[in-house]
């Protein structure tokens, strides 16, 4: 089991905050955004953090170097910042045909679980396990992603950034996945507005072709850090 860690984009509607750094380099409550979710990958057990890297990648490389607090680290360059889904295509050579858990570089969560998320996934019968979490005001969740799943947990439709949420579940970045999830990136539709394939479309096309995917709640709070309004958020958790 690997971690790969998706650190690419700039973040554009940070302006100034980013014209000269990562928005993963930015520090909120004293720490670099990205420390949150390589802190989450090293308290889940993982040995092997893969870093796609592109915007400003010598500030992330030459900052945290081969390895955090004892995890090896590798990095993945994306030449093209062309969404998410892209990203993880280019660190298809990097993953090697190994099962892996999904984080994103630029999120503050508030009690996250991934250690638990890995025993789900390790109990078998999905080829991925999406985490999640609840949400009061549904208005958080059209920056993300709206779930439909059933009492079990199985998921049965992912919307990217709903007009209008169909629950109060909020999708979040963080899934793990088996191996073959990327045999699907080829049948991803391109987003007819963003011109990117959406992971909760990829992660749909699995799903329309038979595969089960499970819902687990993640953690309490979420956010990705994208503007001034996120940082002041996650400096709330």
């Amino acid at each position: 089991m690997k971690t790969l860690i998706l650190a690419g984009g700039r973040g554009k509607r940070l302006d100034a905050l980013s014209a000269s750094r990562n928005k993963c380099m930015l520090e909120i409550k004293g720490r670099r955004v990205l420390e949150y979710s390589l802190d989450n990958a090293v308290s889940a057990g993982v040995d092997e953090i893969i870093i796609v890297v592109g915007y400003r990648a010598e500030d992330i490389i030459n900052h945290f170097g081969v390895s955090y607090k004892g995890s090896r680290i590798k990095y993945v360059i994306q030449w093209e910042q062309r969404g998410l889904v892209h990203a993880m295509e280019c660190a298809r050579e990097a993953l090697a045909g190994d099962d892996f858990m999904l984080l994103l570089g630029d999120e503050i969560m508030l009690n996250p679980r991934h250690g638990a998320m890995l025993k789900e996934f390790a109990a078998g019968g999905a080829v991925a396990v999406c985490g999640l979490l609840k949400v009061s005001d549904r208005n958080l969740i059209r920056k993300t992603y709206t779930v439909v799943k059933d009492d079990n947990n199985v998921i049965y439709r992912l919307v990217e950034k709903p007009r209008t949420p169909l629950n109060e579940f909020m999708g979040t970045g963080d899934c793990v996945f088996k191996s073959e999830i990327l045999k699907y990136i080829e049948f991803t539709p391109m987003h007819h507005e963003r011109n990117e394939k959406e992971l909760p479309d990829l992660i749909q096309c699995a799903i329309d072709d038979g595969k089960t995917v499970r819902a687990f709640l993640i953690c309490d709070k979420y956010t990705n850090i994208n503007s001034q309004e996120d940082i002041a958020y996650a400096g709330t958790f």
